[in-house]
């Protein structure tokens, strides 16, 4: 099965490892795994007064410190995993990396937003959901 665990740096994506640990039919030899981080763009107005090469540089080491916990979350395991980020919104991003990498679930945890909260806020999970045609494996 190919796997797209969709992490950020919030309490709900360390949860989800949490919970992908507890239960071996998860985390097998036999799954496909990439790791894929979403990195918010800079502000336009903040962008304006950085060179290309800067802003870049900027969003790898954002990326990096994310994915730092699952690389090592992977390599503890002896589980092969690919890592790979790119810059935008969210929600768009997983949905086009699924179809992109012919995934065959993605996995992500909930920010716990509830439904009152995703329905007035947006919540990422929410719109990955209404863009997907895979199964989404919400964490919470």
């Amino acid at each position: 099965m190919k796997i797209l665990l969709a992490v950020d740096d919030s309490p709900g994506s360390r949860q989800m490892l949490k919970r992908l640990a507890a239960q071996d039919v998860w985390l097998r030899k036999e799954h496909e795994y990439t790791v894929f981080h979403a990195v918010p763009a800079v502000p336009h107005p903040a962008a304006a007064f950085m060179k290309a090469d800067e802003a870049r540089a900027l969003y790898d080491d954002d990326a990096e410190s994310v994915l730092a916990r699952y690389r090592t979350f992977f390599e503890q395991r002896g589980l092969p995993a690919a890592f790979a980020h790119e810059i935008g919104e969210a929600s768009d991003l997983i949905a086009r990396k699924a179809r992109q990498g012919a995934c065959d679930l993605i996995v992500m945890g909930s920010h716990g937003h509830g439904a009152l909260g995703a329905m007035l806020l947006g919540s990422t999970t929410a719109k990955v959901l209404a863009r997907c045609r895979i199964p989404v494996l919400v964490v919470r």
